[in-house]
């Protein structure tokens, strides 16, 4: 049975250049999501909804595989990231103001029946305090801008200053909707300074009402 691997079937959303900015037009996806806020480092709500989400991700992967006869990759972790006063992003880093959704690409085979089947297998298994807000949804972006950044993640600032200060408006563009990164590195097994995570922002043309 051949394994679908979105990151290469969808190779212009999940392999950017780490050095220009690019344009990509993203359909709409489907997704595991939890919301929450805090800091990602030491808030447990995170932790707790990263563990709901990846736990339902591979329950629902086998589900799929075993009803629909399709297997494939459990695509990376993403994350819309917001606050108040967007500066705590691109200037002061202050992550403790920081709202997200937490989120992982489904297939368009993994139905919401199936979703469903999942979530209520994982429900009788394991005590997980973030399922409740787990949800299933569609997220269309359209028009972005992104780029790879290499390193860490408390890094990020000056790449995410020059896109939001310096190429979008330069360009002709303004933005449109959440911050979004794609965390193609696992934290765990790899070094800070070798992480690779794409930096996504929504824009349209400035032209446009």
């Amino acid at each position: 049975m051949e394994k679908v691997d979105f990151k290469k079937t969808h190779k212009h959303l999940y392999a950017p250049s780490p050095k220009d900015f690019v344009t990509v037009d993203v359909p709409t996806m489907h997704f595991l999501m939890i919301d929450g806020h805090g800091d990602p480092n030491v808030a447990q709500e995170y932790k707790d909804a990263v563990e709901a989400l990846y736990t339902v991700a591979y329950k629902l992967k086998f589900t799929v595989k075993k009803t629909a006869a399709v297997d494939y990759v459990v695509p990376p972790l993403e994350g819309l990231w917001w606050a108040e006063d967007m500066s705590t992003f691109t200037q002061h880093r202050d992550k403790s103001a920081w709202d997200w959704t937490m989120m992982i690409m489904t297939p368009t085979w993994a139905t919401r029946e199936l979703y469903e089947q999942a979530v209520a297998e994982v429900t009788a298994q394991k005590d997980l305090p973030a399922l409740p807000k787990l949800r299933l949804e569609s997220y269309h972006e359209g028009l972005s801008v992104q780029i790879l950044h290499i390193g860490s993640y408390d890094d990020e600032g000056p790449v995410l200053a020059r896109l939001h200060n310096e190429w979008i408006p330069e360009n002709g563009y303004v933005e449109t909707g959440k911050h979004h990164e794609i965390y193609l590195s696992d934290p765990r097994r790899v070094a800070p300074e070798k992480l690779k995570t794409i930096l996504r922002q929504p824009v349209r043309h400035a032209s446009e009402s």
